[in-house]
């Protein structure tokens, strides 16, 4: 299994109708055939702790079978479309992939 977890910090300025649009590309990830599961939220509503970094507007997460699945998806045509649409909305992302 690989789990890629993507977190995203969206400019403030986007408008609700620029959210849901962003919401919707992530939704469109589905359809690439390597992802078996897809997660995306928002930082859970807990006391701040030190450790917890609540700062990302959403978090994504993507689980493959393994790590060519995840190879595959790079290169996935959905995928770049995704980046190419709505690279523009967010102020930084971060990755963290795990085996």
């Amino acid at each position: 299994m690989h789990v890629h977890s993507v977190f995203f910090w969206l400019k403030p300025d986007l408008t609700a109708a620029q959210r849901a649009e962003f919401l919707r590309g992530i939704e469109s990830l589905t359809g690439i055939k390597s992802v078996e599961k897809l997660y995306v939220g928002t930082p859970a509503p807990l006391p701040p702790r030190p450790v917890v970094d609540a700062t990302y507007t959403y978090a994504m997460t993507v689980v493959f079978k393994n790590v060519a699945g995840h190879d595959r998806y790079q290169v996935d045509p959905i995928h770049k479309i995704f980046l190419g649409n709505f690279r523009r909305f967010w102020i930084k992302v971060q990755i963290y992939d795990a085996v």
